[in-house]
């Protein structure tokens, strides 16, 4: 009895030691999210596409006329926006949301073409490792609606 009562003692005292996940606020992870996104969208400014890599969770899907499945299908898909020395679009986040778990963040915003006009909104699904990274796991892009108005 005396042994269980120092191992549950023991566990306690190693729990203190790091904070929980939810001891961060949704409002302090979704600052984070908005920081990686806006990170993730520098790439494209940079030309980076190994920094672009760096934000894919290996099992991430990005979604268009085709669902490109893992890190590597999307890669290559995207390999041609940066190519060449001018970025063909940008993109910025406007509104990002966390789960309470904080294990999954929503990060919405505009896509701009070439000349800062808006073209898009993407959606990306970004998803907390064990190391408390974030990585995008869905991406979906979909043009500007032209709709108009209902009175």
């Amino acid at each position: 009895m005396k042994l269980r009562a120092l191992s549950v003692a023991a566990g306690f005292l190693a729990l203190l030691g790091a904070p929980p996940a939810s001891a961060q606020s949704t409002a302090e992870l979704a600052r984070q999210v908005e920081q990686a996104e806006t990170a993730f969208a520098n790439t494209m400014a940079t030309r980076d596409v190994k920094a672009f890599e760096s934000f894919l969770s290996d099992e991430a899907v990005f979604y268009g006329a085709a669902p490109l499945r893992g890190k590597a299908a999307i890669v290559t898909a995207w390999k041609r926006f940066y190519e060449g020395p001018a970025a063909p679009f940008s993109w910025k986040p406007t509104n990002v949301q966390v789960l309470e778990s904080g294990t999954l963040a929503l990060s919405t915003g505009p896509v701009f073409d070439t000349d800062g006009k808006q073209t898009g909104v993407f959606n990306s699904i970004w998803r907390r490792g064990s190391d408390g990274q974030w990585k995008v796991v869905f991406d979906k892009g979909c043009q500007v609606c032209n709709c108009a108005k209902a009175p």
